[in-house]
Parts: structure tokens; C-alpha cells; sequence
């Protein structure tokens, strides 16, 4: 589609679906198509968003365009755009206009604000989740192709998964985050809601990036963007028990279908109550102590309830939370040491507009079990459709990840979406397209694994935290020998011998030296034949191999540990 078709479906979309709550300023249709037209004359210029169109939400600045964060009293109109949306417009995406919100992005109802509650695209009697709540609903009514959310507690994934679309929650500090009205500052992340995980995956490629004006903006250790193939050691815990039962069955099914494995999340579950209980109310209130203190009545009652809570906090319960909070931090690394991914659901349910009403502060609570500690525990994720209810309602789930593995739980993601759905949002469009993995770039090398540095073994850190992506299993010719030597094998080229089964990693070129000052003898690295042509790989030195058993016969390295186990 060219920039013209493009904005008028997005403006037919607009009509169609007859959302004024959505909005809090919308652009002219005119000035919409004028643009398109601009954008159309100009030609693709190389803009990898050219003439897409995109929302975003009133907590971000947009040049000329007032900032609200949903708070008439509070509204400024910015001269510069933040620094995000200035990236989009330069990459040549089409700005239909500003979406409502909880207001300051405090809440993930989507019912806090002054300028009325967007609907829920499946069902008008349920909310829409919140506190992104235009954005999600724009993308999932089919209005714009992609919007900016943000995301401090899940709301740039709990009204993803209301709408049965994508919400990708980036790891924290690699959008810079000027020009956005803070809710917990050191914890906030500008988030991108699209109708697919590749297509959330491309806007963040253009949104990210290093801000030196950004206290809180982070320098990425490795290009950690690139997509490389599903991983599947994926964790998920038993929370049957905190979640409506249908959720808890579409949980159930997305965790069967990427067979993973229980664990004990208590400790996570514990951290997410402090971020609406501890030290990081105080934070969101001393964001805007000065409309407290100046101007409390501008506030939405709940939010105000929220907001003056805020000043009651003691510093000493503060450290006692920080404290905590390095716990699961610590948690968190061993579990990603492991698992490639955790599997959680998006929400535990999904709240009436009565029942909010009748209890404002409950069910937002309860909204947030699973996503308020991914940012106090710096975790990246995505949100992906897992199911439907039998009413027809959508159901999500989220994969969690560590900072910076954004590019590794894409193809994941994208596997966990099309499994469970086939259309965007409630608009009955096909997914686009699946995406490949990225080819190996040319400042990137391939490596052959075949001990404990592959997927969801002891020493596969050493790889991921140098950037490596998984490409794909391989096999040596049929030339080689495979011995234990205690916690990892030593391979051999050797006449009688077998092919041996690994993975390719690509890893940067600059980051193998790194690696193989990790890797003690009589292990190496040199040239390994795989069944499809030459690839650097592990091997052996023959001297130092000794008298270590011969596992040859195993095929590989994860079969012989399976028979050790006696699986």
C-alpha cells in the first residue's frame, strides 16, 4: 500500500469503529492525507517506516501537539518532539494523532481518565486495560498499524493482551525517555503496541538508541536487535490458583505447547506488590509533587488516592524494598541462566467496567500480579495473543526475558502468537507474514556449539551475554569423535567417526576472543566440516583428551546427558 492508501484506510478504520475515547487529539483528516501525499511525492528514501500509520500516547510529546497525560489542568504544548517519535517521523511513519490514557499513567484499567474510557474492542462491557489504553485500542481495531504505549507496571502489555495484539515491552533504559511525563522514573520504559511481534520488533529497531540527555538511557553491550531462531527452554510457574479459569487454561496450553518447565516465581510475585505498595509510590509522587501540593483537585480520584499515598512512604521501608528487590534481581539472572524465556499471562483476568467502578483500586491491583516486578527485576518481554475465552474474549500471555534480549525472544514470541492466533487484533485480518531469522551480518561469525555453551546449558551465558543468537541445530560430517571430560565434551576429527549434533550461534566478531579466553584446554577453537560446508566450532586438542570416556555413539552432547539421567 502507498502512504495515501494507507492513511485513508486508517482514517476509514477510524470511522468505522467510532471511537472518540481513543483519541485526545487526533490530527485533522486533511492534515493526515497531506502528509501522506508529502510522504508519497518524496518516495521511500530509504525510511523503513514510509507512510506507516502510528499513534501515540499522551504521556510522550509530539511538537504542536499539547501533552496531556490525560490531565486538562496539567497540559503543556512541547516545541521538539521526544526523541522516540522524532526517530519514527524521520523514518518516515505517518502521525494520526495523541491516545488517552490512565491518567499519569497511573493504572492498568484504562477507565482513569477525564476524557472518557476507550472501549474494549471484543466486548464494550469490559475495560480496555490500561494504562495504554488508546494506543492498544487504535492497533486493535486496525486504526493505526503501530502506537508507543509506555510501561512501568504492564501497560504496555495488559491492554495488549485485552486486544489480541502485540505489546513489546523494551528493556529499560534503551528508548531514551525525554519527552515523556514520568510515572516511576527510573523504571519507565516507552513501550510499541503492533499487530505483530517482527512488526513491534522493526519499530523498536528505529525508536532505539543511546541518549546522552537521558540519565536513565543505557549503552546496549551488543547489537541485541537481531533476530535470531525460536528458543525453547521456557520456564512458566503454577499460578493456576490467581487467575480466572480460562485464563488459567489458555496458560496451561501455551505452556504445554513450548513444553515448559515449572518453576517457583514467589519471590518475583513478592516484588511486584512493593511497586504500588513500596518505595516506587513515593517515586510516582515525587514525579509530580507539585501538582499534589499546588493542584491536587485537577486529579482523577483514584489517581489522586495513588499520588498522596505516595507521600506517606519512610525511607527506611524504602531500603528494605531495595533490598528485596535485589533478591529477585539475583533470581532472576540464575533463572535466565537456564531458560531462554518466561512464560506468564498477561493478566489474571479481565475486569467489567461495574466492577472497577464499584471497586477503583481492586481489580487494578490484581491486574498487575504478573507484570508489575518485570521492570524493578530489568526484564524485557513481549506480550502475545495465547487464546480466546469461550465468550470470544482475548486472552494473553507474556514471554520475559533479561535486559537486552529482545532479538532472542522475538522468534519465540512470534512462534507462541501464531500458534494461538490468526488474525489482529478484532479487525479479522491475517498475521502478516512470518519472518526469518536475520542472515549472519558481516560483523558477526558463526560458531558451532556442542557442550554445555548450548541453549539451556550451564555455560550458554558465556554466549548470550556477549550477544550471541541462536541460528539453528547443525552436524558434523560424519568425521568426528564426541568425550566427556566431566562438565563439557571435547570433539576430535577421526577416521570411524560419527556426526555429532550443535547449534550455530552468531556471535560478534569482536566478542570471540572474549569467549575463548573463557574456554580452558584442551579446548579450542578451529575449523569443524558440518554437513553443509566448514564452520568455526569447539574442538579438541587429541593429546589432552586422554583416557576421557568415548560418547561418540550418542550422537551428541544433550543426548548423553539424557542418559545419564536416565531419561
Amino acid at each position: 500500500m502507498t502512504p495515501v492508501q494507507m492513511a485513508e484506510a486508517a482514517l476509514a478504520a477510524d470511522r468505522a469503529h467510532a471511537d472518540p475515547a481513543i483519541w485526545i487529539a487526533r490530527l485533522p483528516d486533511e492534515a493526515i492525507l497531506a502528509r501522506a501525499r508529502v510522504l508519497e511525492a518524496e518516495g521511500r528514501c530509504g525510511r523503513p517506516l514510509w507512510g506507516v500509520p502510528f499513534a501515540v500516547k499522551d504521556n510522550i510529546d509530539v511538537a504542536g501537539l499539547p501533552t496531556t497525560a490525560a490531565c486538562p489542568g496539567f497540559a503543556y504544548t512541547p516545541e521538539t518532539d521526544a526523541p522516540a517519535v522524532r526517530r519514527l517521523l524521520d523514518a518516515g511513519a505517518l502521525l494520526l494523532g495523541k491516545t488517552n490514557l490512565d491518567q499519569f499513567a497511573t493504572g492498568l484499567v484504562g477507565t482513569r481518565s477525564p476524557y472518557g474510557i476507550p472501549r474494549n474492542v471484543f466486548d464494550p462491557r469490559l475495560v480496555p486495560g490500561g494504562s495504554s489504553s488508546g494506543s492498544a485500542c487504535a492497533v486493535a481495531a486496525g486504526i493505526a498499524r503501530f502506537a508507543l504505549g509506555t510501561d512501568t507496571a504492564g501497560s504496555g502489555r495488559v491492554p495488549a493482551g485485552f486486544g489480541n495484539i502485540v505489546g513489546l515491552k523494551p528493556t529499560i533504559g534503551s528508548v531514551s525517555a525525554r519527552g515523556m511525563v514520568p510515572a516511576c522514573r527510573s523504571v519507565d520504559t516507552i513501550s510499541v503496541f503492533a499487530r505483530s511481534v517482527d512488526e513491534a520488533l522493526a519499530v523498536q529497531r528505529v525508536i532505539a538508541g543511546f541518549d546522552e540527555e537521558d540519565p536513565y538511557s543505557r549503552h546496549p553491550p551488543f547489537p541485541y536487535l537481531r533476530r535470531g531462531a525460536a528458543l525453547t527452554r521456557v520456564a512458566m510457574a503454577d499460578v493456576a490458583a490467581l487467575c480466572e479459569p480460562d485464563v488459567a487454561m489458555a496458560y496451561r496450553q501455551a505452556g504445554a505447547f513450548l513444553a515448559a518447565a515449572s518453576v517457583d516465581i514467589a519471590l518475583f510475585l513478592e516484588v511486584a506488590r512493593l511497586l504500588y505498595e513500596g518505595p516506587w509510590v513515593a517515586e510516582r509522587s515525587a514525579a509530580l509533587r507539585s501538582v499534589i501540593d499546588a493542584r491536587p483537585d485537577m486529579l482523577y480520584p483514584a489517581t489522586r488516592s495513588i499520588l498522596e499515598n505516595g507521600l506517606n512512604r519512610l525511607t527506611v521501608d524504602a531500603f528494605d524494598a531495595f533490598h528485596l528487590q535485589q533478591q529477585a534481581r539475583r533470581q532472576a539472572g540464575l533463572l535466565f541462566a537456564k531458560y531462554d524465556a518466561l512464560l506468564l499471562p498477561a493478566a489474571p483476568f479481565c475486569p467489567t467496567l461495574a466492577e472497577v467502578e464499584a471497586d477503583p483500586l481492586g481489580p487494578n491491583r490484581r491486574l498487575g500480579t504478573f507484570t508489575n516486578f518485570a521492570n524493578l527485576c530489568d526484564m524485557a518481554g513481549f506480550a502475545v495473543p495465547i487464546g480466546f475465552a469461550p465468550d470470544g474474549t482475548p486472552i494473553g500471555g507474556v514471554l520475559l526475558g533479561p535486559a537486552w534480549s529482545e532479538g532472542r525472544l522475538a522468534p519465540l514470541a512470534d512462534l507462541l502468537h501464531r500458534r494461538f492466533a490468526t488474525t489482529i487484533g478484532a479487525t479479522g485480518e491475517a498475521l502478516p507474514p512470518p519472518v526469518e531469522p536475520d542472515a549472519l551480518a558481516s560483523d558477526e561469525t558463526a560458531l558451532f556449539c556442542i557442550g554445555a555453551h548450548m541453549s539451556g546449558l550451564p555455560l550458554n551465558p558465556q554466549i548470550t551475554s556477549l550477544g550471541g543468537r541462536f541460528l539453528r541445530e547443525a552436524s558434523t560430517s560424519s568425521e568426528y569423535r564426541l568425550f566427556d571430560l566431566g562438565n563439557r565434551p571435547g570433539m576430535a576429527r577421526s577416521p570411524g567417526g560419527a556426526a555429532i549434533v550443535g547449534e550455530i550461534w552468531a556471535l560478534p566478531t569482536t566478542a570471540i576472543g572474549a569467549l575463548l579466553a573463557q574456554v580452558p584446554p584442551p579446548l579450542g577453537f578451529g575449523t569443524v566440516a558440518l554437513d553443509d560446508g566448514p564452520c568455526l566450532g569447539f574442538l579438541a586438542e587429541e593429546a589432552g583428551l586422554g583416557d576421557a570416556p568415548d560418547i561418540t555413539r550418542f550422537g551428541g552432547w544433550r543426548a548423553w546427558l539424557r542418559s545419564k539421567s536416565g531419561d
